[in-house]
């Protein structure tokens, strides 16, 4: 009867610190969340010619809220805020959730820290289809016009992802045999992508390739919002939608079996998720690095391995980094910018240094 009720008391206390942790964990999310809000106004109200913080939100509250009577903002502050300085916002929290995201869901399903969505080759692809089109004028989709770069982007990027199950799935499909072919397929695109540079005729085509590769989001239209953000915020919740089997998976793959999981066929639906957003992300902003490895560390630190809170946390994280560094690099060098790309890898250099020298157990553990 004594250990009867010591094992109910126990299985109590285990619950209470459950709900304890979920409710931390949900805390954390609404802290990002506020914060990328916070970021997102402060961003507004920054640089050349920015209106001020008061501006920026009554323009914003303006468009949204018609009915409410604001106080007048000139003409020129509406534009710089709401077509300017808003749609590069937003692409910079949608872009940093969907390539966080694809990180994070890719170390769980990989079981591997160093991962991210580009092992699978889609950068490297993604650089060659914009070369190609930038140098050559020849797309995969015909008929784009000026669209040419972002569908030739996303139709090699996602040409990558099929030729890495191709390759895998000869050897079986595992988290090796992915890494493994996705390396391969990588460095292909990369030989091909150097080949263009060499051979190309102009000395301007090889700079705005370079120029593409760092990353940006100086494109940032209401058009390009349109087409990216339903198809990150999707994959992100088909992601967050195959947590459980993610965590199974982390397991090993007897575990995963006698749990009633197909490991492979979680390491497939995955792959085409973290492909579709990262391949969508890249296609407009060009290649942003780090931000995809740098957010699930700094996710897991706050939250755990849980990929019920991991994923969603590791999307606002990589949403507020990637706003951060983009407004860093419109202001270091105002009024000139320096390509977000260059930012994400400055900061993701000294994070993973820190890392390595001051942690002791394993990075994702």
């Amino acid at each position: 009867m004594r250990a009867q009720c010591m094992s109910t008391k126990t299985v109590e206390d285990l619950k209470q610190m459950y709900r304890k942790g979920v409710k931390r964990k949900v805390l954390v999310l609404l802290s990002l969340f506020f914060s990328i809000i916070v970021a997102a106004l402060i961003s507004i109200s920054l640089g050349a010619g920015s209106p001020r913080f008061k501006e920026a939100v009554e323009v914003i509250l303006s468009k949204v809220f018609p009915f409410l009577k604001i106080g007048s903002v000139s003409e020129t502050v509406q534009v710089i805020v709401w077509d300017l300085r808003l749609p590069r916002v937003l692409l910079a929290v949608v872009a940093g959730a969907g390539l966080a995201a694809s990180g994070a869901t890719m170390q769980g399903v990989l079981r591997n820290p160093l991962v991210s969505s580009y092992i699978l080759g889609v950068s490297a692809a993604a650089g060659f289809g914009a070369a190609l089109a930038t140098v050559f004028k020849i797309g995969i989709i015909v008929g784009y016009g000026k669209y040419l770069i972002i569908t030739n982007a996303f139709a090699f990027s996602m040409l990558s992802m099929l030729m890495v199950y191709g390759i895998a799935r000869l050897r079986g499909i595992t988290s090796e045999t992915i890494i493994l072919a996705g390396v391969a397929v990588g460095y292909l695109f990369s030989a091909l992508l150097s080949l263009i540079q060499y051979v190309a005729p102009e000395h301007e085509a090889v700079r705005a390739i370079v120029f593409w590769l760092m990353g940006g989001l100086h494109v940032a239209t209401w058009e390009s919002i349109t087409v990216v953000s339903p198809i990150v915020l999707l994959t992100v919740i088909l992601m967050v939608q195959q947590a459980w089997n993610i965590n199974v998976t982390c397991m090993g793959e007897d575990v995963a079996m006698s749990l009633g999981v197909n490991p492979k066929r979680v390491i497939v639906v995955t792959m085409v998720l973290e492909s579709l957003a990262t391949a969508t992300v890249i296609a407009f902003t060009g290649v942003i690095g780090f931000v995809c490895l740098i957010s699930p560390h700094i996710s897991r630190m706050l939250i755990g391995t849980d990929h019920r809170f991991l994923i969603p946390c590791s999307a606002l994280m990589g949403g507020l980094l990637l706003l951060c560094s983009d407004t860093v690099g419109r202001l270091i060098l105002m009024p000139a910018e320096v390509p977000v790309g260059i930012i994400t890898a400055l900061l993701g250099v000294p994070f993973f240094l820190f890392i390595l020298l001051s942690r002791k157990r394993k990075m994702w553990q």
